[in-house]
């Protein structure tokens, strides 16, 4: 499957030379996998950051990895648009911003913080989902 895929149609970042720096990019880029793996299942933990970051560091250590990533059948599409256009597709925005309230709301309801606690993190999680509003949804027109 990895073969049949051009890579020249993939964007590298500069790959370095050491190659204890290439074990460690690539150990960050699985870790980071590994991560994304977690935030499909836990509240709060985010699942599309730690991809992006994943193919960042397979990008120095591993484009074999990278084209993977790039071409999951699931999260390829959001590492390519983020990748090549800085977009954050609309459904993913809707998936995020959902995400963001259920995992305020399940805190508010499971545990006992004080009034300031619930308001430092719901002020974060505004400006999280401010941030990601304010991304373009759609790659410009050439």
């Amino acid at each position: 499957m990895l073969r049949d895929i051009d890579a020249s149609t993939v964007p590298m970042t500069n790959v370095p030379s050491g190659k204890s720096s290439r074990w460690l990019f690539l150990a960050i880029g699985w870790a980071c996998v590994g991560f994304a793996g977690l935030g499909l299942v836990l509240p709060l933990f985010p699942t599309t950051p730690f991809l992006l970051l994943a193919a960042w560091a397979f990008g120095r250590s591993a484009p074999r990895w990278r084209r993977w990533l790039r071409h999951h059948r699931r999260f390829g599409s959001l590492v390519r648009a983020w990748e090549d256009h800085r977009v954050i597709p609309p459904w993913a925005k809707g998936m995020a911003l959902v995400a963001i309230s259920a995992g305020l709301a399940w805190l508010v309801l499971v545990r006992e913080w004080p009034l300031w606690a619930y308001a430092v993190t719901a002020a974060m999680l505004g400006l999280v989902a401010a941030w990601i509003v304010t991304r373009p949804s759609r790659p410009p027109s050439s």
